[in-house]
């Protein structure tokens, strides 16, 4: 996703090698807005086993309704929710170093290592662009509730988010903003691969395949992973746990 209350960044082009950074960094965007999830796309049947999992009153507190800068975010339905996809605790699948992230994009989970063998685990959504870029990197910047810019090809597709251009300022932050209420910005050797982390008001498409996007949350896990991890931190994107990514 674009937002435009962040640094200068390049544009997918440029990240591969070609043209210089310019205005068009603004315009072209792995992730975008999202609306809609695929039907019968969700994940394969796999899950470690919890060494912590809450109970749903538990839950109830973790995903209620809370305030945050100033916003009011609703409480998630978890009743209407698979489980599995709760934040918990979960014997580490991954093998990675404590404190890194590894996004597993075959069963739709996050995790961050944690030490003595364990992990957090967070549901996320992935849109097309979730599925684009794998590898490691690290998590350069973070920003609390930022704006949201769609790319051109975006606004040519729907004539009504020209409102929200980069021109005119971009979506300002707020309960509808697609990058929720955090954003998460991947780097790889110093350069913005234009893929995210963020929240998401739609708690529906956790755990699925969705129109577009990057890797969505819910706000109340993004705002918790927010505060869990440091710029910097270690990412490994990956559709095969436990194997080995070049």
């Amino acid at each position: 996703m674009t937002d435009s209350n962040f640094s200068p960044r390049l544009s997918r082009r440029s990240f591969l090698g070609a043209a210089a950074v310019s205005a068009a960094s603004f315009a072209v965007s792995a992730c975008s807005t999202v609306s809609r999830y695929t039907e019968g796309s969700g994940p394969v049947a796999y899950a470690p086993q919890a060494s912590v999992d809450p109970a749903f009153g538990d839950y109830a507190m973790m995903y209620g309704p809370m305030e945050d800068e100033g916003f009011q975010l609703p409480a998630i339905p978890i009743k209407k929710m698979n489980k599995r996809f709760l934040r918990q605790v979960v014997q580490d699948p991954t093998g990675e170093r404590p404190g890194t992230i590894v996004v597993d994009t075959t069963n739709h989970f996050l995790y961050l290592v944690r030490e003595g063998g364990e992990a957090m685990r967070y549901g996320v959504g992935l849109g097309r662009a979730g599925f684009e870029w794998s590898g490691r990197a690290v998590i350069q910047w973070k920003r609390k509730w930022p704006t949201w810019t769609p790319p051109d090809e975006m606004i040519g597709r729907q004539p009504e988010l020209a409102k929200y251009s980069a021109a005119n300022g971009g979506m300002q932050p707020g309960l509808m903003n697609p990058l929720g209420a955090r954003a998460l910005y991947i780097f790889k050797d110093g350069q913005d691969t234009l893929y995210r982390l963020h929240g998401s008001p739609e708690w529906f498409s956790i755990g699925k395949s969705v129109s577009s996007g990057c890797v969505r949350l819910m706000n109340q896990d993004i705002i918790d992973l927010y505060d869990r991890v440091p710029n910097k931190t270690p990412i490994l994107v990956t559709g095969s746990i436990g194997g080995g990514v070049a």
